[in-house]
């Protein structure tokens, strides 16, 4: 049986070298419709993979809640330029969530710019004053040093730990930790920890956490108090918390908390509409949901090609069937049955699929890599891919080669022989 079939892979070869650049063709349909399927669901899983992480780091058993400037106040004027603008969340709210969820982990986040000097080196940035829990809700990582502990928060200590980015920018050549820091104008900070490298948002305005400086939630309330200026519009805002985030012991307490924190904040922000609730579970769903669909229509469309290449190969053993008619009528004279002859184009058929998918196979890989490499897009090339876009290939030769095969094998001997 295994030497009957390497018999007919050999013979289904030889007929092909005779016409090299017909077959060259044709396997190049396949080629490419295999490239591009594994390089198209290859960038789309990356993007996806991408997305997705973005909603796992803010945590899948977190909920969050932000302040946010009510609407009617975007457009102040002028006149009320001084005037101080007060909304958001408080921190007896915060003590009231505890209280409702005891299980939770409560963390408390104030937010607000300033510059921050070291040396000769300065940077404006995001100062955040949070508490020890920080660390744990939103999952970072310390690169050195140590984190935020309770004793900080008690004695309200100027400690700050920094991220990536702002100690590369403040310490290029020195090592941060025990160095002082000067935020704003006279408040001096004593570095006792660096992040890791998290390359995620830290709050709307884009700033990432490794940019971010951030210090004990007490010390930011005696040192700087809960009214800031905002730069963009002038005008002063008076906001006790920018953030609470709850950090639930499972995703299955994630909807049924952030039911009960919106009817808690209702009475209070319901009319002003300063606040809104994040759910990172539900975003996390909602984007699974999008990007398999966006993956199907990439796979769609990339299939088209593969589509395209089976025509193709029909079209040639169609050709090849009409050229080779008197030795089909040969054959059948000297005793091939009709299957033979079916086996026979269908090898030439599945040869033709098999080198351009292998080949496809070669150059799918290759694209994403550079795609990764040229345009720093985030690519991932899974295994699983790769084996559905040679075994749609290898179909398509069998398919798109089954009527030209049973063409040859009906063809009447007698007629066959008499072909010129």
């Amino acid at each position: 049986m295994i030497a009957d079939t390497m018999r007919m892979v050999r013979l289904g070869l030889k007929s092909l070298m005779l016409h090299k650049l017909r077959s060259t063709l044709t396997t190049a349909g396949i080629l490419f419709g295999v490239a591009s399927v594994i390089a198209m669901l290859a960038v789309g899983e990356g993007a996806s993979a991408e997305t997705l992480k973005q909603y796992r780091d803010m945590g899948v058993t977190n909920v969050l809640i932000r302040s946010k400037k009510p609407e009617e106040t975007q457009q102040s004027s002028t006149s009320s330029m001084w005037s101080v603008l007060g909304y958001g969340l408080f921190y007896p709210e915060a003590d009231r969530i505890q209280n409702l969820l005891p299980e939770a982990t409560v963390v408390r986040v104030r937010e607000f710019e300033r510059g921050v000097v070291h040396g000769e080196a300065w940077a404006q940035t995001m100062i955040v004053g949070t508490e020890p829990t920080f660390l744990e809700a939103t999952n970072l990582k310390v690169q050195e040093g140590r984190w935020l502990v309770d004793l900080d928060l008690t004695r309200q200590t100027n400690v700050c730990v920094i991220g990536n980015s702002l100690a590369k920018k403040l310490f290029p050549l020195e090592d941060p930790i025990g160095q002082t820091i000067l935020v704003g104008i006279e408040d001096r900070f004593e570095v006792v920890g660096v992040l890791g490298y998290q390359g995620r948002a830290a709050s709307p305005n884009g700033t990432t956490l490794d940019e971010c400086a951030f210090i004990p939630l007490s010390s930011s309330r005696r040192r700087f108090g809960d009214t800031v200026r905002n730069p963009a519009t002038n005008r002063y805002e008076q906001v006790e918390l920018h953030e609470i985030k709850i950090k639930l012991p499972s995703m299955e307490e994630v909807e049924t908390a952030a039911a009960v924190v919106e009817y808690m904040l209702k009475p209070a922000h319901g009319n002003k509409k300063d606040t809104e609730i994040t759910v990172p579970l539900e975003l996390l769903q909602k984007a699974e949901a999008t990007q398999k669909m966006f993956n199907l229509v990439l796979a769609v469309i990339a299939s088209i090609s593969l589509l395209v290449g089976g025509i193709g190969i029909m079209n040639v053993m169609l050709a090849t069937v009409t050229e080779r008619t008197r030795e089909i009528g040969i054959r059948r004279a000297l005793g091939a049955k009709k299957k033979h002859i079916v086996q026979q184009f269908l090898v030439e058929a599945g040869v033709l699929s098999a080198l351009g998918g292998i080949a496809g196979v070669g150059l799918g890989v290759l694209v994403p890599e550079l795609i990764e490499h040229y345009f720093k897009q985030p690519t991932d090339i899974r295994v699983d891919h790769v084996a559905l876009a040679f075994g749609i290939s290898a179909v398509v030769g069998v398919v798109f080669g089954l009527y030209p095969a049973w063409r040859a094998a009906n063809m009447d001997p007698v007629e066959a022989l008499r072909h010129e």
